[in-house]
C-alpha cells in the first residue's frame, strides 16, 4: 500500500463493503419471505452493486502505486456508475416515481463515455502529463452529468413519497451524499480526496438501507398479522361447526376483530335473506378508514358467520324433514323409533308404564278414492290435528304412514284410562264442516310395564294387532290382552303350519258333482283344495284368509290344478276349477294353467271367478279371461248376486255360465225370495247364459229349481267334496 494512504480509509471501505454485504443476507430473507414484492428485488441487487462498490474502491485505494491501481480504478468506476443507474429502478418501486427509461439511457451514456475518457486519461498521463489531466477533468464532468441525471429522477421520485418523514430523510441523506460527492472532486489534498470519495455514498445508503430495513420489519409485521388472521378465521370456522346461534357466532366474531385490529368501533349486523341465505356485514366506525388486508378480513369472518348460519339453517331443514311429515307436521317413522326407544329406556328407569295407541283410519282408501286424494290428505290433516287436540301438548303424536297414527303415553295411568282416551280418539272425530262423511278411527292400546322385555318393535306390533282385531270386530277400541296375544301365537302357528304345508305339498284335491236336476246324472265335477294336517281335513274358513293375503293361494292353486287335471282323466269328465283374486293378479295366470293342463280338450275346462275378483283389476282380469275362453275354456260367474257388478255388465263380460249363491237358495221359501230367483233366471237367460245352482240341501230346493228350468246344481245333498269317483 501506498504510504499516502490512510489505512483507516481503507479499513472505512472494507467495513461499509462487509456492512452492505450483511444487509443483503436480509434481503434475500425478505424476498424469500415476499417473492412477488419488487422493493425486496430491486433492494437486494442494488445492496450487491454497493457492497461490490465499496469493494471495488478498497482495492483500488490498496493498489496505489502499483501497475493494478489504474485496471482497479475502472472497475469501481464502473461499479459505481452501475450502483447509481440500479439507482433508478430502486427509486421507482420505493417511491412510485415516472418511467425511468429516458433517464436510463441517457446517464448509461454518460456513464459509458465517463468510463471512455477515464482509460484513455490514464493511458495519456503516462506519454503525455499535461494532456492526461485534461482527460482527467473531462472525465470528471462527464461522470458528474449522469450522476445528475440519476440525481433529478431522484428528487422526481421523491416528491411521490407518501410518507413525509421518509422524503425528508431521504432528501436530506442524498444532499449530503452529494456534497461530499462534490467536494471530494473539489478538495485540495489527495488523502482528503480519497476519503471523502469513499465516503460520497454512506449517508444515502445508511438511509435507504434503513427504509428497506424498515419495509423488511413491516413486511414481518405484515406476516405475522395475517398469520393471526388466518388463525382468527380458523378459530371461528371451528367454533362455527358447534355454535348454532348466527347471532352468539357474530359476536365472537366481532371479539376476533376487535382484538386482530385494535378497533373497538367494529359492529356486525346479519339479515335473513329468502331460501335460507343469510347475508353478514363487519365493519368498522365509517370514518375509520381500513387497508385492503382488514378488509379482507372482515368479509372472511362475515363469510364464515354467513356460512355457518346457512349451514345450521339447512341442517334443521334436512332433521325436520327427515324427522317429521311433510303432509301433517309431525314426526314421521323415523323420530317413533327413536322416542319410543327412549321412552321405554325413562319408563324402565322410573318404573313407569309406557302405552302405545295405534290409531287407523277405517276405509280410508275407499273415501279417498271416491272423493279424490285431496280431501283424503285434508283428512290425514284433519285427523293429525284431531290427535294433537285430544292427547294434548304433552304426548307424543306422530304419523307412522298412510293412514296409520302413534300415540305414546308415558307415565301411563291403568288400561281403563287408556280404553276412555282411545274412545275420546274415536269417538270425537266424526264429521267435518264440509258435510262429507270421514272415515273413523280405530285404536289398538298396548302397554310396556316395568320389567318387561319387550321392544320398540314388537310394541308396536302389539298395537297393530290390536288395532287390527279391533277393526275386524268392529268394537273400534281393544287393548292387547293375554286372550289376543294368545289367539296372534295361534294363528303364527297356523301361518307356520300352511307355509309347511306348501312346501311339503299337504293340499290335495276333493271333487263335488254337478248334477242334472231331472235326472240326477253327474255332468262335470267342482275342484276343490283341501288341507290334510294329521290325518283331518282343515276347514278352508282356517288358512283361506292368510292364503289369499300371503300369495301362498298361488302356489297352493297351481299344485291344486295339477293334481285336478290329473284325476279328471280317470272321471272322463269336466271339470271346474276356482281362481281367486290374488290369482288373477299373476301375469302369467294363463301360462300356469296352460302348463298344468297340457294337450287336454278346453272344452272340459271351467274356470270360475267371483264378482269380487272383477274389481281387483277388470281390465287386466277381462283380458285374461277373453284368452282362456279364446282357447275353448267356459268361464262361469261364481256366488252371482253377492258382488258389486251390475246387471246391465253381463252382457259385456266374457262369461257362460252363472252361479247363484247358495245364500238366494235359503231365501227361496219366502215369495220375494223365489221372485229374485226368477229374475236372475230370467236374466240368465236373456244373454244366453247357463245357470248352475249352488247349496242344494233339501229336495223342495231341486223341485223349484226344477220348475224354474234350472238344468244344473250342485249341493250336499247331492254329493259332498270326495276324492272318491263320484257315482253317476
Amino acid at each position: 500500500m501506498h504510504d499516502t494512504v490512510a489505512v483507516w480509509t481503507v479499513m472505512m471501505q472494507c467495513i461499509a463493503a462487509g456492512l452492505v454485504a450483511g444487509l443483503c443476507v436480509l434481503h434475500t430473507v425478505w424476498r424469500r419471505d415476499d417473492p412477488g414484492n419488487e422493493h425486496s428485488h430491486w433492494t437486494l441487487i442494488w445492496s450487491i452493486a454497493l457492497a461490490a462498490v465499496f469493494f471495488c474502491d478498497a482495492l483500488a485505494l490498496v493498489s496505489v502505486g502499483t501497475v493494478w491501481h489504474d485496471p482497479l480504478t475502472v472497475l469501481a468506476a464502473v461499479a459505481l456508475a452501475v450502483a447509481l443507474l440500479l439507482a433508478l429502478p430502486v427509486a421507482h418501486s420505493y417511491a412510485d416515481g415516472p418511467p425511468f427509461r429516458a433517464y436510463l439511457i441517457v446517464a448509461s451514456a454518460g456513464f459509458a463515455l465517463h468510463t471512455v475518457l477515464l482509460v484513455t486519461g490514464f493511458v495519456t498521463a503516462r506519454t503525455e502529463p499535461r494532456i492526461g489531466a485534461l482527460h482527467t477533468a473531462t472525465s470528471i464532468a462527464a461522470f458528474l452529468v449522469p450522476a445528475a441525471v440519476v440525481g433529478l429522477y431522484l428528487a422526481v421520485s421523491l416528491r411521490r413519497t407518501p410518507s413525509r418523514r421518509t422524503r425528508r430523510a431521504l432528501v436530506g441523506a442524498a444532499g449530503l451524499s452529494v456534497t461530499l460527492l462534490v467536494v471530494s472532486y473539489l478538495a485540495p489534498s489527495a488523502t482528503t480526496r480519497s476519503a471523502l470519495a469513499s465516503a460520497w455514498l454512506v449517508p444515502l445508503i445508511v438511509a435507504l438501507e434503513v427504509l428497506a430495513l424498515r419495509r423488511i420489519r413491516h413486511g414481518q409485521r405484515k406476516a405475522e398479522q395475517q398469520r393471526s388472521m388466518r388463525d382468527a378465521q380458523a378459530r371461528l370456522s371451528n367454533l362455527a361447526w358447534y355454535v348454532r346461534d348466527p347471532h352468539a357466532l357474530l359476536r365472537r366474531a366481532e371479539e376476533e376483530a376487535r382484538e386482530l385490529l385494535g378497533d373497538p368501533t367494529i359492529r356486525g349486523t346479519i339479515r335473513t335473506l329468502s331460501r335460507g341465505r343469510f347475508v353478514t356485514d363487519l365493519s368498522p366506525h365509517p370514518h375509520i378508514a381500513t387497508d385492503p388486508s382488514e378488509r379482507k378480513l372482515l368479509m372472511a369472518l362475515a363469510n364464515v358467520v354467513s356460512s355457518a348460519a346457512e349451514r345450521h339453517a339447512l341442517a334443521a331443514r334436512l332433521s325436520r324433514a327427515a324427522f317429521s311429515d311433510a303432509l301433517t307436521g309431525l314426526p314421521n317413522r323415523n323420530a317413533i323409533d327413536e322416542h319410543l326407544v327412549n321412552a321405554i329406556e325413562r319408563g324402565s328407569i322410573e318404573r313407569s308404564r309406557v302405552a302405545l295407541l295405534y290409531a287407523d283410519l277405517d276405509g280410508f282408501k275407499h273415501v279417498n278414492d271416491q272423493y279424490g286424494h285431496a280431501w283424503g290428505d285434508q283428512i290425514l290433516v284433519l285427523a293429525s290435528a284431531h290427535l294433537r287436540e285430544t292427547v294434548g301438548d304433552d304426548v307424543f303424536v306422530a304419523r307412522l304412514g298412510g293412514d296409520e297414527f302413534i300415540i305414546v303415553v308415558e307415565r301411563a295411568g291403568d288400561d281403563a284410562a287408556l280404553l276412555r282416551l282411545a274412545s275420546r280418539i274415536r269417538d270425537d272425530f266424526l264429521e267435518t264442516s264440509q258435510g262429507r262423511p270421514i272415515p273413523r278411527i280405530s285404536v289398538g292400546i298396548t302397554v310396556s310395564a316395568p320389567g318387561d322385555t319387550i321392544d320398540a318393535e314388537a310394541l308396536t306390533l302389539c298395537a297393530d294387532i290390536a288395532m287390527l282385531e279391533a277393526k275386524r270386530t268392529k268394537v273400534g277400541v281393544l287393548v292387547f290382552d293375554k286372550h289376543l296375544e294368545a289367539q296372534v301365537a295361534a294363528e303364527n302357528l297356523l301361518h307356520r303350519e300352511i307355509n309347511k304345508a306348501v312346501e311339503e305339498e299337504q293340499f290335495c284335491v276333493h271333487f263335488q258333482p254337478i248334477v242334472d236336476t231331472t235326472t240326477l246324472q253327474v255332468l262335470g265335477l267342482e275342484a276343490l283344495a283341501r288341507w290334510e294336517f294329521n290325518g283331518r281335513l282343515r276347514e278352508p274358513r282356517e288358512w283361506l284368509d292368510y292364503a289369499e293375503t300371503s300369495g301362498l293361494i298361488v302356489a297352493i292353486g297351481n299344485m291344486t290344478f295339477r293334481k285336478a287335471f290329473a284325476a279328471t282323466e280317470r272321471f272322463d269328465l269336466p271339470v271346474a276349477i276356482n281362481l281367486s283374486a290374488r290369482q288373477l293378479a299373476e301375469p302369467t295366470i294363463v301360462e300356469d294353467l296352460a302348463a298344468a293342463w297340457g294337450d287336454r280338450d278346453w272344452s272340459m275346462l271351467t274356470v270360475e271367478i267371483t264378482e269380487g275378483a272383477l274389481l281387483q283389476d277388470e281390465q287386466q282380469t277381462v283380458s285374461m279371461l277373453a284368452q282362456l275362453r279364446s282357447r275353448g275354456a267356459r268361464i262361469a260367474l261364481d256366488d252371482f248376486g253377492t258382488g258389486y257388478n251390475s246387471l246391465a255388465r253381463l252382457a259385456t263380460l266374457p262369461i257362460d255360465i252363472l252361479k247363484i249363491d247358495q245364500s238366494f237358495v235359503r231365501n227361496m221359501s219366502s215369495p220375494p225370495g223365489l221372485a229374485v230367483l226368477r229374475a236372475i233366471v230370467a236374466l240368465a237367460a236373456a244373454h244366453d247364459l247357463e245357470v248352475v245352482a249352488e247349496g242344494i240341501e233339501q229336495v223342495f230346493e231341486l223341485e223349484t229349481f226344477v220348475e224354474l228350468g234350472v238344468r244344473r246344481a250342485q249341493g250336499n245333498m247331492l254329493g259332498r267334496p270326495a276324492a272318491a269317483v263320484p257315482v253317476r
